[in-house]
């Protein structure tokens, strides 16, 4: 019996199907032979070499080779030597407000010290905090006029710089997990919930900064402490350059985490469109211009990767903003995050034409509004309902 011309097509169709899934089969069986290829070099490249004679020159017995303890005590040396300037730096950040102003040491949760700043209103009643935890790179210093925009609505606002930036322990530029970060943060909340009994708080969080107030928020314990979280520009599902990349990642990161790779340097792309906002972040010497660490890149995947898979599961009220020309992080995970998560009290703005540093675009003081409008009437929600209660 011959076929006719619905069934060769529908044998055509089948047999493409299969030889797609061998191809897309192979093609995940190279990745990881050439993951582990990597890995295997990475490995051989670090592993020190032994020089193997029989018998020491006079000048070896004299100069020794440097021992690990001692390669390992200079290089906390060092580190220690570049917090203290880093930490002299952020002291001498200039602080714009007409509030109170300081700067203090925090301590976390393994007793690492974390510089941290407060900006608040000397007059009138406070009716909220804003706690602000700053993006990759950056610092708690770069927020001070969004600070004094707050404090002029009568807002607190305080500030914490992560472990290996701005006056912060560590090395610069270098996250051994970002779940330290979140620890951190739900720290420094309890702390200064213990300084202002009574007072509202709200987390803020910018870029990377935006998914670590997200993990910590999803815990119920820190929820139950908040009145909503703010988020500009979270870094939500973030995806490698290349495939390679996500695959070797985990096992660089515990072979070489401090490695830097500069194919991950994001300087180049632009996160504003003020050329001074610009020219003022890349020449400040408390951000981290060098290319990402390992181990910092793979926690950001990891934390995003984490929270995209759990957007159902947010209940915090939240209020985010992203600019529909971020080529940094991506403004439809925003979306997708609002669609998904099943909070009652929720909002989302998208700018258009924006760039990623949206409290620095030309257009921040309308920004800032927004942030404080959206706050504003979250407290008087939370105001309303403790009325009814009584």
């Amino acid at each position: 019996m011959a076929s006719t011309p619905a069934d060769m097509e529908q044998l055509t169709s089948g047999a493409s199907n299969r030889i797609i899934f061998i191809l897309r089969t192979l093609r995940k069986c190279l990745v990881f032979v050439l993951s582990l290829v990597l890995s295997l070099l990475l490995i051989l490249r670090l592993r020190p070499r032994r020089r193997v004679s029989p018998l020491s020159s006079p000048e070896e017995e004299a100069f020794p080779a440097p021992s690990r303890r001692w390669r390992r005590k200079m290089a906390w040396k060092l580190e220690e030597e570049d917090t203290a300037r880093r930490r002299s730096l952020a002291e001498g950040v200039e602080m714009a407000g007409d509030g109170e102003i300081s700067c203090s040491l925090f301590y976390g949760r393994r007793g690492n010290a974390l510089f941290s700043r407060s900006w608040l209103p000397i007059s009138g009643e406070l009716r909220g905090i804003l706690i602000i935890i700053h993006g990759l790179n950056e610092h708690s210093g770069r927020y001070s006029q969004f600070a004094k925009q707050l404090n002029s609505s009568n807002l607190g606002v305080y500030a914490m710089d992560w472990i290996g930036h701005g006056g912060s322990d560590g090395l610069h530029g270098y996250v051994p997990s970002l779940d330290y970060v979140v620890s951190d943060t739900e720290a420094f909340l309890e702390k200064i919930r213990s300084e202002n009994p009574g007072v509202p708080c709200f987390l803020f969080g910018h870029s990377t900064g935006g998914a670590v107030v997200l993990k910590a928020a999803s815990s119920p314990s820190i929820e139950d402490m908040l009145a909503g979280i703010v988020l500009t520009s979270p870094a939500l599902r973030v995806k490698p350059a290349h495939p390679i990349v996500g695959a070797i990642a985990p096992i660089f990161s515990l072979v070489a985490p401090r490695f830097q790779f500069k194919g991950a340097n994001k300087r180049g792309i632009p996160v504003s469109r003020d050329p001074e906002a610009l020219l003022a972040k890349y020449s400040d010497p408390l951000v981290y211009t060098g290319p990402i660490r390992v181990r910092t890149g793979h926690e950001i995947l990891r934390i995003t990767a984490y929270l995209t898979r759990n957007f159902k599961y947010v209940t915090v009220p939240f209020f985010v903003l992203h600019g529909t020309e971020d080529k940094v992080t991506d403004p439809l995970a925003s979306q997708d995050l609002y669609n998904q998560a099943p909070s009652v009290f929720k909002d989302i703005k998208l700018y258009d034409g924006f760039l990623h540093d949206l409290l620095f675009e030309p257009e921040r003081e309308e920004v800032g509004r927004d942030i404080i409008d959206w706050m504003m009437k979250r407290l008087d929600d939370v105001n309303g309902s403790a009325a009814g209660i009584w």
